[in-house]
Formats: C-alpha cells, sequence, structure tokens
C-alpha cells in the first residue's frame, strides 16, 4: 500500500502555522486539487468552513489555488460539513472542501475534500493530488482562469433539506430543546431547523467568535448542556460538534446518551416500521450491550474498525444503510451520504414525536456493560499485542468472561500507546481483568 505523505483518514490536520497548515500549502494543495480534478470535465468546486478563525486564511488560500488551476469556486461561508456533502451533490460539483478540524480546539484546522457524490474522495485521488504537489506550481492562461462566487443562500438550502428529512405528518410544538452548537458550524443552522418545525428553542454555545468553537461545550464536553436541560426543565438536549457531523443527546434527567444510544433508537424505530433494510454496524469500540439489545430484537449486527470511513465501507459491503460509532458519528446513508449530527438528532425526535416517549423511554431495552479502557505505552520497537505472554492472559481472561464480556487490545494510530479495553457484566471484573492485561502488557513492554 502506497504511503501517504499528507493525508490521514479524515484529510490533512495539524496545528495552524506549522506545516502543513500554511497558507502556503493550502495554495499549493488548491492547485493540485484542481489540476486533478479538472480531468474529469466540471471544473466547478465547493469550499465550507467552520467557525475557527483560521479558516478566514486558508479558504482565501485554497480558493487561489484552485483559480489558478482553472477551476471555478463557491464559497458557502460557515456550513457543517454534511451540509458541504450535500450542497457537492445538489451543485454537481467536482468536489467539495470542508475547512475543519471537528471536534478540536480553534489552533488546529483541517482540510478535507467529498467527491461530486458527497462521499470521501477516492484514495487513488488522494494520492495522485498528493503526487502532483511535488510539481512545480503553474497558471493557466488568464482566459482560462477560474472564477469563485459566494452563495448567499447557503444556510437556506440545508434548513430546508434537514426539514425534508423529518416526517411530513409530524411537528416538534411542544417539545422544548437546549441546543449547544459548539459555537461551531451548526450554530445558524440547528436552531432555524429546530424552531421551523414547531419545537421550543434554548439555545447555548451559538455565539461563535472564530476562539471558542468546542471551548467546554458540544458533542465533547455535555456538562454544560446537562446543566442548562436540568435549569431550563428541557425535554432534551442536544449537542453537535464543531463541524456538525457528531452529536451527543441529554434527556429530561440529565442522563447523556451517546452514539451507541441513538445508533439503537435509529435502527429499532426503522426495524418497527419495515424500513431497516439489513443490519446495523458499529465498531470494535461499540458497546457490547449495544449489541445483545439489536441481536435480541432480531437486528444483525457487525463490527468495523474504529472510523466513520470503516463503518462506510462495511454498510456498503453488506448493502446496509444504519451505523456509528460511540464518539456520535452517526450514519444513515438512506438520508445522507455521509455522518450528520442534525439529521441524526432529528431521527431521534421523530421516533419521541411518533411513539409519544420520552428521550428516556426510547433507551429502554438497551443496558450498556461497565467498559473499562487502559492505555499502556510501548517501545515503538515492539508489538506487545503479539507477546505469547499477552496472548496468553487475554485467553484466560477471555475464557473466565465466558461470552459474557470482551477484551480487546488495539494501537494508537497516533501515538506508541496500546488501548487495553475489557467489558463485562460486572464493574469489578471489568476493573481487574483490564488492570491484569494492561500489567502484563507493561512487562512486556519494558
Amino acid at each position: 500500500m502506497t504511503t501517504r505523505k499528507y493525508f490521514g483518514t479524515d484529510g490533512v490536520r495539524g496545528l495552524v502555522g506549522e506545516y502543513p497548515i500554511t497558507p502556503e500549502f493550502a495554495l499549493k494543495l488548491g492547485w493540485a486539487a484542481g489540476k486533478v480534478l479538472s480531468k474529469s470535465g466540471t471544473k466547478k468546486v465547493i469550499i465550507g468552513k467552520d467557525t475557527r478563525i483560521s479558516g478566514y486564511l486558508l479558504e482565501t488560500s485554497l480558493e487561489a489555488g484552485l483559480i489558478a488551476a482553472g477551476i471555478d469556486v463557491v464559497l458557502l461561508g460557515p456550513m457543517p460539513t454534511p451540509a458541504v456533502a450535500y450542497l457537492t451533490q445538489t451543485f454537481r460539483a467536482e468536489a467539495g472542501i470542508v475547512i475543519s478540524a471537528s471536534h478540536n480546539p480553534y489552533h488546529d484546522n483541517g482540510i478535507k475534500f467529498f467527491s461530486g457524490n458527497g462521499l470521501k474522495l477516492a484514495d487513488s485521488v488522494e494520492l495522485e493530488i498528493e503526487a502532483m504537489l511535488d510539481d512545480k506550481m503553474t497558471c493557466v492562461p488568464s482566459e482560462q482562469l477560474g472564477k469563485a462566487h459566494r452563495l448567499d443562500n447557503a444556510d437556506g438550502r440545508y434548513i430546508e433539506f434537514c426539514k425534508g428529512q423529518f416526517p411530513n405528518e409530524l411537528s416538534l410544538e411542544g417539545l422544548k430543546i437546549v441546543l449547544d452548537c459548539a459555537n461551531g458550524a451548526t450554530y445558524h443552522i440547528a436552531p432555524a431547523v429546530m424552531r421551523e418545525l414547531g419545537a421550543t428553542v434554548i439555545c447555548h454555545a451559538c455565539e461563535p467568535n472564530g476562539v471558542n468553537i468546542n471551548l467546554n461545550c458540544g458533542a465533547t464536553h455535555v456538562d454544560s448542556l446537562k446543566r442548562k436541560v436540568l435549569e431550563h426543565d428541557a425535554d432534551v438536549g442536544i449537542a453537535y460538534d464543531g463541524d456538525g457531523d457528531r452529536v451527543m443527546m441529554v434527556d429530561h434527567n440529565g442522563r447523556v446518551f451517546d452514539g451507541d444510544d441513538i445508533v439503537y433508537i435509529i435502527a429499532s424505530q426503522a426495524f418497527e416500521q419495515g424500513t431497516l433494510g439489513g443490519g446495523v454496524v458499529g465498531t470494535v469500540m461499540s458497546n457490547m450491550g449495544l449489541e445483545n439489545a439489536l441481536k435480541a430484537k432480531g437486528i444483525e449486527f457487525a463490527r468495523s474498525k474504529v472510523g466513520d470511513r470503516y463503518v462506510m465501507e462495511l454498510l456498503a459491503q453488506n448493502g446496509w444503510k444504519i451505523g456509528g460509532e460511540s464518539s456520535g458519528h452517526v450514519l444513515s446513508l438512506d438520508l445522507i451520504s455521509t455522518g450528520d449530527g442534525i439529521i441524526s438528532s432529528l431521527q431521534v425526535l421523530a421516533a419521541m414525536v411518533s411513539q409519544n416517549k420520552t428521550l428516556q423511554d426510547l433507551g429502554q431495552g438497551f443496558v450498556k456493560y461497565p467498559m473499562n479502557m487502559i492505555n499502556v505505552r510501548y517501545s515503538v520497537s515492539a508489538d506487545p499485542t503479539t507477546s505469547p505472554e499477552v496472548i496468553a492472559v487475554v485467553n484466560e481472561v477471555e475464557a473466565e468472561l465466558a461470552g459474557k464480556g470482551r477484551v480487546l487490545l488495539r494501537k494508537s494510530g497516533t501515538e506508541p500507546v496500546i488501548r487495553v479495553m475489557v467489558e463485562a457484566e460486572q464493574e469489578k471484573q471489568v476493573l481487574d481483568f483490564s488492570q491484569k492485561i494492561a500489567e502484563v502488557v507493561e512487562t512486556v513492554s519494558n
């Protein structure tokens, strides 16, 4: 497999001002992408971004590079990542670009691409763009230069699309919802969607200033949302991350519903309506309780590697539609081509309204197994997971669990760390067994 120099599993990421998240690199990346994409005929690319301050810098640089390659640019301004995927399709663009570092702090940023069908770019195209980055940057003749314009009603188009995914016969009238938009890209979209569907909306973290994105708010920091739900006696709380592709929810009692809970509710609703069309995909980190709860309903469950890219691949392989990660990435491929926090939350709200149940009620039937994870650092020259001692202790623990729990050892993709995870019915078992395995991993790592 060819090694990538710049593209990771989710585009190019890094600290703003440090290579490759610099204006010079963004300019060259825009040009290289433009040269590759222009081969297919349509010479139009959509650019959207989240609310972090560095978005202005990277947007301008990408725009200049694309124009130099002869590509027309449509600027959306701050828009959720899934909105860029959707608008790329509707405008028949060759590609969409999102400037975002998702749930990371404001000083990080990233650049990721969607193909014309709203999916992540094929590996072959990303590798072709990387190869082009090694060439000297040129400029097409003046009469072939691209043009740029800003799409003024981009938010309105996406608001209407989101509303269209909510059943026509239902309304959110009578529901009080607290929305935490992480001071990110959903700040002007999600409140409008919910209000126009009839809900009473209380906004939290909907005032971006360029540096407060994801700051103690959003899908990765739900404590303030829990407090707001209880303070306002709301029916439900919803938190998105900075670019709007993740979602977490909070019921009226302040209990957090993560991606596993949301997948369970959406899949259960689809199954009862006869629209599920197959099974559900989770990841190796999805709670074992989710697998058991779905199987108890007669719903098949499969696990992929961690990452929405791999969930998507397994869904496509099986011909299924619904999947997700406990982190809040939820896929409903019958509605949209990528993870969409707003669409996912609307599906849960539709289940609440159609069944006249609270979020707490909808979660019944899914009992989470206690889980514990211990990170163990190891020498980069060794792989402890292949050690006979580690294999032996894992086999021993799995035999004691006797199918009523599971063990997972996973190498981190970003640091020399082995993640030791154990799930079981009893919390004491989880703590004891994870510690037992971690000690052996640590021993063979030193």
